[in-house]
């Protein structure tokens, strides 16, 4: 081969190999990731306790350190003014394992009594998750599941 043959294809390796080790290092440092979310909620009846289930798939490229849950009314103030990380503060902890890689499945399960039921406001709910990586990146998904109170 000559010689600035052999130049130019050392020059696109390099330039090549300089991008896939970038593309490597942004995608390593990916914000957390919410995904396939769901809540069930079954209200309290005559007798027995009702309760609100949910459940996430969460993925964070340093591991995940916790994942905070609120459920809250559409009709509520943070439907007006919008639901914050600070707002979150509060929010009660998911129990999070690992099932692939850098995922967890991640649950939250309440019991709802029926004094709970009788003071909330029924209709449209939403649940908030707040996802916060190893490395101090976090997410939050303001409305990652629905679910009604009749």
């Amino acid at each position: 081969m000559s010689r600035r043959i052999v130049v130019s294809v050392a020059a696109g390796v390099v330039v090549l190999g300089g991008a896939g080790t970038f593309a490597l290092a942004y995608a390593g440092d990916q914000a957390p990731s919410v995904a396939h979310s769901a809540a069930r909620y079954t209200a309290a009846a005559a007798g027995r306790d009702g309760s609100l289930a949910f459940t996430t798939d969460v993925t964070a490229s340093s591991a995940v350190r916790s994942v905070k849950v609120l459920a809250w009314p559409a009709n509520s103030s943070f439907a007006k003014k919008g639901l914050t990380v600070k707002d979150m503060a509060g929010a009660e902890p998911a129990l999070c394992k690992p099932s692939d890689g850098n995922s967890e499945r991640c649950t939250y399960k309440v019991s709802v009594t029926h004094t709970d039921a009788s003071g909330s406001p029924k209709g449209l709910w939403h649940v908030a998750v707040l996802v916060t990586a190893e490395d101090g990146d976090t997410t939050l998904d303001t409305k990652a599941a629905d679910f009604t109170v009749a």
